[in-house]
């Protein structure tokens, strides 16, 4: 059997496009702090806002500080999480070099391709509703973004195309995210600091997920099938069973499932919540290792295998420090908390259906800088819960909107580290996914809202 090569390696198009994409905004980042004046929010020692403590402080940043920002950035206070992102790349990188030199990556593949072939619509479905309640459920994102370059090289081999396999894996992650039925990270934390019962409200947002997971399925069903290759050509005849493959893919499979259902439990184990990501690269490291050995790769092969694939996902770091530099400028010349002060003041003078609907788009704008679900919580809730009920809107309905503007931009922006990650190792260009994925983002916009406006209307609380 002709071991193919599936290992990570960023295509050398999309990470000119996604460096572009990302230079030209750490330029314009530049250009807002002379245009902005400087500002500043007082905080609580817990991080919250404090409602009506915005005064002015100094702005700008020297050229030298944005120059070399996307170093200066690990420095900076909450790189913590920047660095575990990277050290969790390079991880993942060296594991799937080694599976896919091996061939263990490929024969996978071509086993599944043999399994699910003539149901391969069937997996698509289940393989969505996976992901988004991966996201939903738990708030799993970053930490699924190795399982992407294996459901994009399913895509490959099941007939379609990159896109489908960003669609089913990335996008569904996303959405389930956003949708935050039971996600700690995003409704957990934004109903703590609104002084509501943790995860109560659930029926509007199981509802929002019936729904998001119907239009998700429609839409990346519809390209499936516009791309779709016929069933006669994906060979699912020739499959030869390995026995020492299977070993390694048994291996690989326990080690992976046992990390996951750790994953799981931190539903319900909120201690475990902090270390998500560290469980999932230790487990990645762990089946790395043990699934090529097992398999019969030696090993100084290996070492060697997995040295390389480190150094191959070094152009994705570089994206990563880019893009986090551009909340860096922003942060060190104190624009960020004038920006949200002038939205707050526009809301004010709003009709009260409109002011639901702003809080949306002011968190949807917000996540463009800021990342962390649980960051842009205690920097918001704060201010827009206490606003929106003077317009007699529930604190409720002020979660969701928070919830819907945080996650779905996560899968559209080029700022985000899980984005721009997963579509280097898909080797899909950042314009060829804005141009496919805007059409539901739009779409979605368009449900998210009307959710927000039924909820509004019902007095959802």
């Amino acid at each position: 059997m002709e071991k193919k090569n599936e290992g990570l390696n960023i295509g050398v198009k999309s990470f000119l496009t996604a460096i572009f994409v990302i230079f030209a905004l750490m330029v314009v980042s530049y250009v807002l702090t002379f245009l902005i004046p400087g500002g500043a929010f007082l905080r609580t020692e817990g991080g919250e806002l404090i409602e009506g403590s915005y005064h002015a402080v100094p702005g700008g940043l020297p050229f030298w500080k944005w120059l070399l920002s996307p170093v200066l950035v690990l420095a900076a206070p909450g790189s913590g999480t920047l660095i575990a992102v990277i050290v969790f790349l390079l991880v993942i990188g060296g594991v799937f070099n080694a599976l896919g030199e091996h061939g263990l990556m490929s024969y996978m593949l071509d086993k599944i391709t043999f399994r699910f072939g003539n149901a391969r619509y069937r997996l698509l479905a289940v393989i969505l509703l996976f992901f988004m309640a991966m996201g939903a459920m738990i708030g799993s994102f970053e930490e699924c973004v190795p399982l992407v370059p294996i459901v994009v090289a399913l895509s490959l081999s099941l007939g379609w195309d990159r896109l489908t396999g960003m669609g089913m894996s990335l996008l569904a992650v996303g959405c389930g995210f956003a949708s935050g039925v039971c996600n700690p990270f995003t409704v957990g934390v934004a109903q703590e600091l609104a002084g509501l019962s943790m995860f109560s409200g659930i029926w509007l947002r199981a509802v929002g997920f019936a729904l998001i997971y119907g239009l998700l399925w429609l839409f990346v069903r519809a390209h499936a099938k516009r791309v779709e290759k016929p069933l006669s050509d994906l060979r699912t005849d020739t499959f030869q069973p390995d026995r020492a493959m299977d070993r390694g893919l048994t291996c690989f499979g326990i080690i992976i499932g046992t990390g996951l259902v750790i994953v799981l439990l931190s539903g319900v184990l909120t201690f475990l919540q902090d270390f998500t990501m560290i469980i999932v690269a230790v487990m990645f490291l762990a089946a790395g290792i043990a699934a090529p050995l097992v398999s019969g790769m030696g090993g100084k092969k290996l070492a060697s295998s997995f040295v390389r694939g480190m150094g191959s996902i070094c152009p994705a770091v570089v994206m990563i420090l880019m893009a986090a530099s551009i909340k860096y400028t922003l942060e060190t010349a104190n624009v960020l908390d004038t920006v949200l002060n002038g939205a707050v003041g526009l809301a004010s003078v709003m009709p009260r259906w409109a002011v639901i609907l702003f809080v949306y788009l002011i968190v949807l704008v917000m996540n463009f800088f800021i990342g962390s679900g649980s960051a842009k919580a205690f920097m918001l809730i704060p201010l827009i819960v206490p606003l929106a009920q003077q317009f007699g809107i529930p604190a409720q309905l002020c979660v969701l909107a928070f919830a819907f503007g945080d996650g779905f931009s996560n899968v559209l922006y080029p700022t985000n580290a899980a984005l721009l990650i997963s579509l280097g190792l898909a080797d899909v260009g950042y314009g060829d996914w804005f141009r496919w994925s805007v059409r539901f983002q739009l779409l979605n916009l368009l449900l998210t809202s009307g959710l927000l406006l039924f909820g509004l209307a019902v007095g959802y609380c």
